[in-house]
Formats: structure tokens, C-alpha cells, sequence
């Protein structure tokens, strides 16, 4: 007779073999899917966990109680879910729909689709999530998103549709598609064959409100000249010039945040100079290198004491002949560390000498990267070419409703923050805003905290500031600013905190 570790190994063989042969499915549709009887098992053995009922979605015993699991698959779930109960006939709502467009990775509270056959419910969803199904017309045409499936109003019609509202609202996501537009020809046909004057008036508006003064002009001309009265309307609360309109809408995204994040960082950071020449400078480093090392790492899980930090710094650390050490993790991230921490101190010479300090993040990041996991390639735990560009797989960050952007636009954004850093002339505001983008993009699929404090400090010990030392003690703190600044765009929280540690 199976033993009941026999028989969880059994049910667990299901939900792997299902997986490979579904592409690593997240989202198994009805108890008979897998039988009813290894469901249960896995179910109440948390390895799998009920969204709604018939519907589950694969988890791991200790992750009970973590979101990150549902925001992992929510819009897988999202999809499987209308596609069965619509049978594909549905989308977002434009405003949704735009959300999309605008490179919008947070988790939405409540999704509003639409379909012809829809419902008019709310249906409650995991963590204070839910999804509202609206019955209404579909547009002419739905384009689907490549990663999820997920069916969305064409980016030119989704502008035309929404309310003037929606410009106030959610300015950040409206500006960005606005700036995305490659063409305003299928905007105005789509005006055109709708009648929709007012709208192409507002949208009209819109676009030269953000500088697209010759798209607004054409958009204008063309409804017109087929005998349609138009009044251009700008929707916007203010003006906002941008210097650059970018075909992806992740860098649109990262320029217009910035943008709006700048002003809060400038008013927040009150703090004066410190530090006037470079030796003063390199001996705050070395005086602070064992707390910073120490906090910066336990923030991140490791388990570190000075003591070991001590014998990393003094060399007595050598895993070629030490085997204990080789295989202790916490070791390995200590002498990464060291080694990261020792490169900035060149770089940061290298600015007291004329190197600009943007420029130092701009050439020096992957560097330190690198260095702090470069331990782990020489001890066989790391593959050196993991370590090579930016990543190429998803990422998530625990219990945060921001998803880290998808692997196809790292690259777009990871450019965008080097003009910023490199154009803006406030090194305070290269430090805060330098440090939350950073984790905002998430590059790598490690080491992003580490090296976005890397990137805040470069910035502030060149222009004369102290080494901000984030206590462990205040991480949750540190982890709620960075959360308020990802899903509410909300950067005051972090720069007050950051302030206060100055």
C-alpha cells in the first residue's frame, strides 16, 4: 500500500507531466483535469491553490499567504478565464486597454472587460482583486497581446473612446500612447468611420499638448477635408512638452515618470554638500563599508556578521583552498560586495578627476553587477554567460503588485534611465530617481537591490554627499516607499525616506 509521500509524489508526476506537455501552464481548468482525487492532494498539500472554484493555479506549500503567486498568474488565469467563458469574444475596456498599451506592468484592483455577451457581474478574485465582465460592443478589430493572449482595443480606437476624464485621471498612461504613435492615419480613419468629431477634437488636443503639434494638425486636416466639423479641446489639466517620442512605450513610460517624479524628489531633498575632495570622500567610504556591506546584504536575506565581513575585507578569504567557504553563500555574496564596493571607489576617483557622475553609472553598472556575483562564477554556482547583458526571463518581485517589465523591453527602458541620468543636472535627483527606476526595471534576475543602491550612492558621494546606509531595521519601510513609488507613482515616501537617512 502507497505511503502518503507516495502517494503526494504521484500526484505531483501529474501536475509536471501536465505542465511540459501545456508549456508550463499556470492555470489548470477543473478538477478532472488532473482527477479529482491528486486535485484535492494537491490542493490541500499547497501545491496548488483554488483562484475560484474549478479553477486553480499552481503554487508551493510555503508560499500560503503570499500574493506573489497570483500575481504570477494572473494574466494567464485572466485569459483562460474569458476565452472559456466568452469563447474569445471579449476584450479590456479602452481605459484597460490603454493601461496595457502604456507599458503598465502594476496588477489592476478591478479589470472591466468587454463582450457582447456579457454579464454585468463582479466576480471576486484572490488579494483584493476582481474582474467586472460589461456587456458591450466590441471594436471593429481587437488586436491580442503576444505574452498572455490578453484582447485588447486597438491603441488608436482605445484613445478615441475614452472620456475626457481619462486624460485628468490617468495622464501618465494617456500621454505615453499618445507619444508611442507611430501614425495618426489609423486614428483618423478610425474617426472617420465612426463620426467621432468630439473625440478627434480631445484627442486632437491632446496630442499637441504634449508636443505633437504636426500629428494634430494632420488628424485635424483629415477629418475636414471629409466635411467634418472638428473643435480641437485639450483634455489635460497642464501642458506637458516631451523631448522625445520613443516607439516604445516602457522608455515613453520612464521619461514621463521621471518627468513628473522630479519636482516631489527636488522638494524633499534639503541637504547640503558634506565632503569637498576626493581623499575626505574615499575615507567615508572605507569608514562606512562594513555597515552599508552588512545592511545592504541582510536587506537582501543573507545571514552576514562583520566578523566575516572583516576577513573578506582583509583577504583571509580564499575559496580555491577553502571549502567551507566555497560553499557558503553568504561568503560568496560578501566577497562580491567587497569587490563591487571596491570598483566604485575607483569610479568614484575617476569623477574628482573629471569624469562626469552620470557617467559613471552609465559605464560602471554592469560592472558592478558583475562583480558582485563574479565569487559565485569562480566557485562553479554561476555560469559566466548568465552574467552577460541584461536578463532574458521574467521576473517578479515577492508580494509586490508591480511586475518587473518583460525581458523585450529591458534593453528600451535600461536606455532610457542612462539619457535621464546622463541629461539630469541634480545629483539628489539622480540618486532617488536613479535607484527607484533601477529596481522599477529590474534588469537582472538578481542583485538589482545591491546594485540600485550602488547606483543612488555613485551619484551622491561624487557631488559631495554622504554614503546612504539603508538600515535593515527599516526595510519594510524601505520595501512600502519602493512599492508606493511602483504602483501609485508615487515617489514622495522613498525620497522622504532617503532624506531622513541623510
Amino acid at each position: 500500500m502507497a505511503t502518503i509521500k507516495e502517494k503526494l509524489a504521484d500526484s505531483l508526476t501529474i501536475l509536471k507531466n501536465y505542465q511540459d506537455t501545456h508549456g508550463d501552464n499556470l492555470v489548470i481548468q477543473g478538477a478532472d483535469t488532473l482527477g479529482r482525487t491528486h486535485t484535492e492532494r494537491l490542493v490541500n498539500s499547497g501545491y496548488l491553490q483554488m483562484v475560484i472554484k474549478g479553477w486553480y493555479i499552481p503554487s508551493s506549500p510555503e508560499s500560503q499567504g503570499d500574493s506573489t503567486v497570483w500575481y504570477v498568474s494572473y494574466w494567464s488565469f485572466i485569459t483562460a478565464y474569458l476565452d472559456k467563458k466568452f469563447a474569445g469574444s471579449w476584450c479590456l475596456s479602452p481605459e484597460l486597454s490603454l493601461y496595457f498599451h502604456s507599458g503598465n506592468t502594476v496588477i489592476p484592483k478591478q479589470l472591466i472587460v468587454r463582450s457582447e455577451s456579457g454579464t454585468n457581474n463582479v466576480l471576486q478574485l484572490p488579494f483584493d482583486t476582481s474582474l467586472v465582465d460589461i456587456k458591450a460592443a466590441l471594436p471593429p478589430a481587437v488586436v491580442q497581446e503576444p505574452r498572455y493572449g490578453v484582447r485588447l482595443f486597438p491603441i488608436e480606437q482605445a484613445l478615441l473612446m475614452v472620456g475626457p476624464d481619462y486624460f485628468r485621471r490617468n495622464a501618465l498612461e494617456a500621454r505615453t500612447c499618445l507619444a508611442s504613435l507611430k501614425d495618426v492615419s489609423p486614428l483618423a480613419s478610425a474617426a472617420i468611420d465612426g463620426g467621432h468629431t468630439t473625440r478627434a477634437g480631445r484627442v486632437a488636443g491632446a496630442l499637441r499638448s504634449i508636443g505633437r503639434g504636426s500629428m494634430a494638425d494632420e488628424l485635424l486636416h483629415n477629418m475636414r477635408q471629409v466635411g467634418h466639423t472638428v473643435t480641437e479641446v485639450n483634455p489635460f489639466e497642464e501642458n506637458l512638452k516631451m523631448e522625445i517620442f520613443a516607439e516604445s512605450p516602457y522608455a515613453s513610460r520612464i521619461h514621463l515618470m521621471w518627468m513628473k517624479m522630479r519636482k516631489d524628489v527636488v522638494a524633499a531633498m534639503k541637504v547640503k554638500p558634506t565632503y569637498q575632495d576626493v581623499d575626505s570622500v574615499l575615507s567615508m567610504m572605507d569608514a562606512t563599508y562594513v555597515k552599508d556591506s552588512y545592511n545592504s546584504l541582510s536587506i537582501e536575506g543573507y545571514k552576514i556578521t562583520e566578523g566575516l565581513l572583516e576577513r573578506v575585507r582583509s583577504g583571509n578569504w580564499s575559496p580555491e583552498k577553502d571549502e567551507e567557504d566555497m560553499e557558503r553563500r553568504n561568503a560568496l555574496a560578501a566577497r562580491g560586495y567587497y569587490q563591487a564596493y571596491e570598483l566604485m571607489k575607483q569610479g568614484v576617483a575617476a569623477c574628482f578627476s573629471g569624469q562626469a557622475p552620470s557617467q559613471l553609472y552609465v559605464s560602471q553598472h554592469r560592472e558592478w553587477h558583475f562583480q558582485l556575483f563574479e565569487p559565485c562564477i569562480r566557485a562553479g554556482i554561476v555560469k559566466a554567460s548568465d552574467l552577460v547583458g541584461y536578463r532574458r526571463h521574467q521576473v517578479y518581485i515577492r508580494n509586490s503588485m508591480h511586475t518587473p517589465l518583460n525581458p523585450d523591453a529591458v534593453l528600451d527602458a535600461m536606455n532610457a534611465l542612462s539619457d535621464l541620468m546622463t541629461k539630469e543636472e541634480d545629483a539628489l535627483v539622480r540618486g532617488v530617481l536613479g535607484h527607484f527606476f533601477f529596481v522599477y526595471i529590474h534588469p537582472y534576475m538578481d542583485g538589482n537591490g545591491r546594485t540600485a543602491r550602488f547606483v543612488m550612492n555613485s551619484q551622491l558621494v561624487t557631488s559631495g554627499y554622504p554614503w546612504v546606509v539603508i538600515p535593515v531595521e527599516r526595510r519594510q519601510e524601505y520595501m512600502s516607499a519602493l512599492e508606493q513609488a511602483s504602483v501609485m507613482e508615487n515617489i514622495e515616501p522613498f525620497a522622504n525616506f532617503i532624506a531622513s537617512l541623510m
